[in-house]
Formats: C-alpha cells, structure tokens, sequence
C-alpha cells in the first residue's frame, strides 16, 4: 500500500473519530473501482497490521492508536431512553450518565445523575413521560435545587434543553453525547457538573491521553457555546497538544 494511498485515506476521513467497514470498502473502491471483497479486506488487515488502523468494536475502527470512547450503557439508562422515545418517538433527545466520568476522575463519585437533553419545546413532556415511572426526575433544576434536593439523592434524573447543534453518536440504538461536547459543557455547567469541578485538569488529561478527539468538533461546540477562549485555557495550561 503506497505512501500517497495513506496520506489520502488520513486526508478523506480527517473529521471523523471513526470509521466503518463500509466506510472503508466505499474509500477503497474509488481508488480500485474493480477489487474484489476478498482483497479489500486483505487491505483493511495490513492497514490495521501497519498500526494505521485500530480496530474500535465490531466493524469499527479508528485512524488512531487512541481508542474511541465506548460509554457504558446501563440497563436503567436504556430503559429511559427507550420508554421516552416510545411514548415520543419524534422528539430529538441524547441522554449520559455521570458515572462514565469515573473513568477520569481520581475521586470516584458514589452519586450519579442520568441527565436527558431534549429540544426545548419537548422538555415539558419529557419529564412527564419519566415521571410516570421514576419520581426522582428534575426538570431544568437551579443551582438551589442542586444545593437543596439533588445532592440528597443517590440517583437522580434531570432534563434539561439540549443545545442545538450538540455533538452527538449513537450506540445500539442510543444517542449519547459526544466526549466532546461533555468536555465543553464541564467547562461551562458548573451546577450539573459541580462534583467534576475539582478534577477538571484530571478529566481533561486523562480523556485526551486516551481517547481520539476530534479537534474541529470540540472547537466547533466551544465556538457555539462561546467557550472557545475558555477552552483554549484550559487546553494551554495543561500543555496538551491538539
């Protein structure tokens, strides 16, 4: 495989954190129109035998040797998502669980949020929906309802307008938030992630020495949210590279 095959392939899929089999076969082809399947994969191992791919989950890969973050989907997050869309399949909703951010944190956290963002319109029934099976659901909560109620609980629901535009991936069915918008909205949603507050340095270190990020997307969603120079900080201070 030539050294300008490879600039191209870094080159066509430079915006994205990952790629699938397909997305590989299509590439391929435009190069070698008449490849057999056989050899196509042929290819896709030596790329992944040079290092230059790295194989993510079943049919996914990388350009990295950085993985791509995989969130843990629990089955009472699944079970939310999935009772809010069939009772409101049309709306437009991602939904985390703050335990994921254990993973970067020296301090483990023993109380846990799963937090549904929703167009705005949509939020109203959204949280009716949830609190037709879950009574710990808070709508859009205030830095009083976190200090007063929130911090009482173990677990909570909360359901809150989703910023339009919102990086967002999906997983067996699930849109999640991208690592790059939570990254941001740390910066920014210092209530709904109060106790990632003191551990931001360690959040960030941790996500971008592990994980594929992808620039031009988490600038795009600062930009949006007008934390770019906030973002840049951080990134600076940290002396990561990017």
């Amino acid at each position: 495989m030539t050294d300008n095959f490879i600039d191209k392939l870094y080159s066509h899929f430079a915006d994205s954190s990952t790629l699938s089999v397909k997305n590989l076969f299509d590439f391929i082809k435009t190069d070698f129109p008449d490849v057999a399947e056989k050899t196509i994969s042929w290819k896709i191992n030596q790329l992944k035998t040079k290092g230059i791919l790295t194989h993510i989950s079943r049919g996914i890969y990388s350009l990295s040797k950085k993985a791509a973050f995989i969130p843990e989907l629990s089955p009472n997050l699944r079970r939310i998502y999935n009772k809010v869309k069939k009772e409101l399949p049309f709306i437009n909703l991602c939904i985390w669980d703050s335990r994921w951010f254990n993973e970067f944190m020296v301090h483990q956290l023993f109380k846990y949020q799963i937090v549904v963002e929703v167009e705005k319109e949509a939020t109203d029934s959204v949280f009716n929906t949830i609190t037709d099976f879950n009574k710990n659901v808070f709508l859009k909560p205030d830095a009083e309802i976190f200090r007063r109620y929130i911090i009482n609980h173990q677990e909570v629901i909360i359901v809150k307008p989703m910023i339009s535009e919102s990086p967002l991936q999906e997983f067996d069915g699930i849109k999640v938030p991208c690592l790059e918008k939570l990254l941001i909205d740390c910066l920014i949603d210092t209530d709904l992630f109060a106790a990632q507050q003191d551990e931001l340095d360690n959040i960030y270190q941790s996500v971008f020495n592990k994980y594929l990020i992808n620039t031009k997307k988490i600038r795009r969603y600062a930009r949006r949210r007008d934390r770019v120079t906030e973002f840049d900080n951080k990134i600076n201070s940290l002396k990561i590279k990017i």
